[in-house]
């Protein structure tokens, strides 16, 4: 176990061969704003950080790197040092994307890359003025082959907890602030560096009904939801973005108190106090969808 501490996810790096349709989707349907171009490759902030999505040009989609900010109690050097000592290698990058002055890259255990820093720029550059405008990106879930050490890895290095699991060995939830999940590790026999989904806040019931109208509009139907998740109870809608990545929309996740080792308490919940546990199933009301969610 280290002293490095990560507390919120940034951004996500997307590797597109439909960069420009993507560009778009983020633009018109998510509501996005861009804040920089360079060289082909986009940068796109919700609506404070210089950007909490990347778009760089490429012939096949994948995920280039994850970004998370650390608390900022050592320097980079000194968190460097500290993976070191738990047999962890990294590399401390300057000015290796914009908004970003320096950061430390290193790798999961499925070959993720991953990028942790003290600072990125917030030129608040406003929320978007039309789209769907998410309150931010809350989550990503992502298929691991080697999935415990994977878990291991986040709770050692970056200080992530446990939160929840579904089933014994499909999804795992971890988190590094008060939201239900940060990251969902989902076990998988054949599937590595490849994303689950990614996931965004929205405000409330109305904004859910406003966005999936939206996505109608715009050709990005619902695939599974409105139901409310068993882990976390968030409720939720998925759909595709142009690449074929699976976008979750959410409201209403549970919030987590390390202090007491429970979630608030919530009139939906089943178990009172409810601490982290394992849940059979994914919908909390039962509801059963064409997509199997589990095999997106």
């Amino acid at each position: 176990m280290t002293n490095v501490k990560a507390f919120r996810l940034v951004y996500v790096n997307f590797a597109s061969p439909n960069a420009e349709k993507l560009k778009d989707y983020y633009i018109r349907t998510m509501g996005y704003v861009l804040t920089k171009e360079e060289s082909g490759v986009i940068y796109l902030s919700n609506g404070f950080d210089h950007h909490n999505i990347i778009i760089t040009p490429a012939l096949e989609k994948k995920v280039l790197s994850y970004g998370y900010q650390l608390d900022g109690k050592l320097t980079h050097e000194e968190v460097q040092a500290e993976l070191k000592e738990i047999g962890i290698s990294s590399i401390v990058k300057t000015d290796a994307i914009p908004g970003v002055s320096e950061l430390v890259e290193l790798h999961d255990p499925d070959g993720n890359t991953v990028h942790i820093f003290n600072e990125i720029e917030h030129p608040a550059p406003g929320f978007g003025q039309s789209g769907i405008v998410p309150q931010k990106l809350g989550h990503l879930a992502f298929y691991a082959k080697d999935f415990k050490n994977v878990i291991k890895f986040y709770e050692d290095a970056l200080g992530f907890m446990f939160s929840d699991q579904i089933g014994e060995d499909f999804a795992n939830f971890l988190t590094c602030n008060t939201d239900h999940h940060v990251i969902n590790i989902v076990a998988s026999e054949t599937k590595s560096q490849t994303l689950h989904h990614i996931a965004f806040q929205l405000k409330d019931a109305s904004h859910h009904t406003i966005s999936s109208d939206l996505l109608a509009k715009h050709g990005h139907p619902v695939i599974w939801g409105p139901s409310r998740h068993t882990s976390g109870h968030n409720i939720a809608t998925y759909h595709y973005d142009p690449d074929g990545n699976v976008v979750e929309l959410f409201t209403d996740m549970d919030v987590y108190v390390p202090e007491l080792g429970i979630y608030e308490p919530r009139p939906w919940h089943e178990f009172l106090p409810l601490k982290p546990r394992v849940w059979d199933g994914l919908s909390a009301w039962g509801t059963e969808f064409e997509v199997d969610l589990a095999n997106v």
